[in-house]
């Protein structure tokens, strides 16, 4: 269900804003993507696990807090990220 240190060192180089961005909403947001896909599958085998149904709705819930923030700042920047993470909104 979680991702793997590789595929997330993946995720920061691709979304990093610059060298050693760990901490971008860019990055955060690609991050819980993943983890939200990779449930998302999960539950398409396990539908009456609302344990981690609960974890996956906090984790749309911190995504769309930051998806915010982003569109706040810069509109331009919050399209560019929607786009590259195919998030339909």
């Amino acid at each position: 269900m979680s991702i793997t240190a590789e595929r997330k060192q993946e995720l920061v180089a691709q979304y990093a804003t610059k060298e050693g961005d760990t901490g971008s909403p860019e990055v955060q947001v690609a991050v819980l993507t993943e983890r939200i896909t990779n449930l998302t599958e999960h539950f398409k085998t396990h539908a009456k696990d609302n344990h981690s149904r609960r974890g996956l709705l906090k984790m749309v819930s911190q995504r769309r807090s930051l998806l915010d923030y982003v569109k706040g700042k810069d509109v331009a920047r919050y399209q560019t990220l929607i786009g590259r993470l195919g998030i339909r909104r």
